[in-house]
């Protein structure tokens, strides 16, 4: 089969490879209809390399039929239309009981000391390859895929794989008061959808905080009060303004350890990757540091009491915080992957809508082939020709 694989820095090719097979009884195997390219795959493309493999298939935002199932994939059969959430879980252990899926004890990647397995996400999280592939293995079937119905179209459920519920999140760990404020730092994918939920929600006022003209546009199509962080040297300021001059109920960073602002520690991360692969893991594992402008600003633009939500992908160890202002405004922090499938019952009705209430079909901005996908990347990752959200789809 063709799949999308990681070479290197800013390296991706289409290469061919073994079609997968069904190792375990509970195993799936989907022909990949639509698949997403996230902004944490970006992470890899840029400062994660040290953690990937040579050849690793990538992607882990995937959607497609059944072609084969295990004798103990329960409920499922060939020609079922599913998603594949991106973290793997089983559904019966302590932590997939408690709604915690992201951690779940029958994937969690002990000899790496992290939670549940991830498709297509580097050897911290089990080397799993990924679904940006024309076909995928799917560890767990029994409980991981979600039946979707046929007919609408593939952006109507695709998202369920990540972005939406990674949002549905992010919202609900902010802990909006009805009628209140809340920012959202960073307008790509899952800060578009955060917004739009917000306002679903019941937020009064939803403040969006980019520097891509695109992104901000489509923000402000769906309602959203933007902030061009260009023509502000103090957003903090602008948001108290904003805000009867208190600052945000609630933000929610949806950039990570990325952002913009912060020269000292994008050299960090690029010196690091200069280092031989298998020293550069350590050091980025033990002694990493992240880009904290974006959570320097959702510090200060939060309100005293407050609720800060990070859904944007951090990895640093040695990661310097502002304790005493963390303390001193009594701000409550909350974060983590998504549990996938604890947001599924309340995002389905939105998805199968025909109103499409969140505008899962005005999100994607480009449709490619797999074959093009290393162009899209780099498109993407470069903010190049208004990408906001890539869909690759193989043949």
């Amino acid at each position: 089969m063709k799949a999308v694989t990681w070479h290197g820095k800013r390296d991706v090719r289409v290469d061919t490879v073994d079609d997968p097979k069904l190792v375990e009884p509970t195993d799936a195997i989907i022909r990949v209809t639509s698949s997403g390219i996230c902004g944490s795959d970006l992470h890899l493309y840029e400062v994660l390399g040290p953690f990937m493999g040579e050849g690793d298939i990538l992607g882990h935002e995937p959607m497609g039929v059944v072609e084969e199932v295990g004798p103990e994939a329960k409920g499922l059969k060939p020609g079922d239309r599913v998603v594949v959430p991106f973290n793997i879980s089983c559904g019966h252990c302590y932590m997939c009981d408690m709604g915690l899926q992201s951690q779940c004890e029958t994937t969690q990647v002990r000899d790496q000391g992290k939670g549940a397995a991830l498709f297509g996400y580097t050897k911290l999280y089990g080397q799993v390859p990924g679904g940006q592939a024309e076909y995928l293995r799917v560890p767990q079937a029994q409980y991981g895929p979600i039946k979707v119905p046929d007919g609408p179209p593939d952006e109507r459920f695709v998202y369920l794989s990540d972005v939406l519920p990674t949002s549905w999140q992010a919202v609900e760990y902010a802990a909006v008061p009805k009628g209140g404020s809340v920012v959202v730092f960073g307008l790509g994918p899952i800060g578009q959808m955060c917004c739009r939920i917000a306002r679903h929600r019941g937020a009064g006022k939803v403040i969006g905080v980019d520097l891509v003209d695109e992104r901000l546009t489509l923000a402000e199509r769906h309602g959203v009060t933007t902030v061009d962080l260009r023509n502000q040297a103090e957003v903090g300021g602008v948001i108290r303004d904003l805000t009867s001059g208190r600052g945000a109920d609630s933000v929610i960073d949806a950039v990570g350890m990325e952002a913009h602002g912060a020269p000292a520690g994008k050299v960090a991360q690029q010196l690091v990757n200069l280092l031989p692969k298998p020293i550069a893991a350590k050091v980025t594992e033990k002694a990493g540091i992240d880009r904290l402008s974006v959570l320097y600003a959702a510090i200060d633009a939060v309100r005293r009491g407050g609720t800060i939500s990070l859904s944007g992908v951090y990895g640093g160890m040695l990661d310097p915080l502002p304790m005493m202002e963390l303390f001193d405004k009594q701000i409550q922090l909350r974060m983590g992957q998504a549990n996938v499938r604890r947001w599924i019952d309340d995002l389905m009705p939105l998805v199968t809508d025909d109103a499409d209430p969140l505008g899962v079909e005005d999100l994607a901005t480009h449709r490619l082939p797999l074959e093009d996908a290393p162009r899209a990347y780099k498109m993407f990752q470069e903010k190049r020709n208004g990408a906001i959200k890539i869909l690759l789809q193989p043949a």
